[in-house]
């Protein structure tokens, strides 16, 4: 039994949601932004940016929802440890976001728009 449970609570663990900040950008080519203006690099930026923000605090609520499911299902109850979601579409948009927020300041560079992101601190 002690051997179920420790393996439920590992399955678990490594199923939780992913931190916001521990997401990694996907690649995004820089083609699609190369004809873009500066100015229309800068609202693509700032479209993006909002919508990663929209994104990252879904992700982050998620992950506290795992983390809560997680305790329940460890202290309480372990089969509620099956509504443990982990990472998901959101995930992968907030990675995809990432990208696009790269590629938009590495194409601003080359092209002296002066747009820079604010970048998040890796939580410790």
């Amino acid at each position: 039994m002690k051997m179920l449970a420790s393996l439920a609570v590992a399955l678990a663990v490594c199923g939780c949601a992913s931190s916001s900040a521990d997401i990694r950008a996907s690649y995004v080519s820089p083609l699609q932004y190369q004809p873009y203006t500066c100015r229309q690099l800068a609202e693509e930026a700032e479209r993006v940016s909002s919508r990663a923000v929209e994104a990252s605090g879904t992700q982050d609520s998620s992950r506290t929802q795992d983390a809560v499911v997680t305790t329940v299902g460890v202290i309480v109850f372990w089969p509620v440890l099956f509504a443990v979601k982990g990472d998901g579409q959101t995930a992968a948009e907030l990675a995809r976001l990432k990208g696009e927020m790269e590629t938009i300041e590495k194409v601003s560079i080359q092209k002296n728009c002066g747009i820079v992101f604010q970048k998040q601190a890796p939580k410790a």
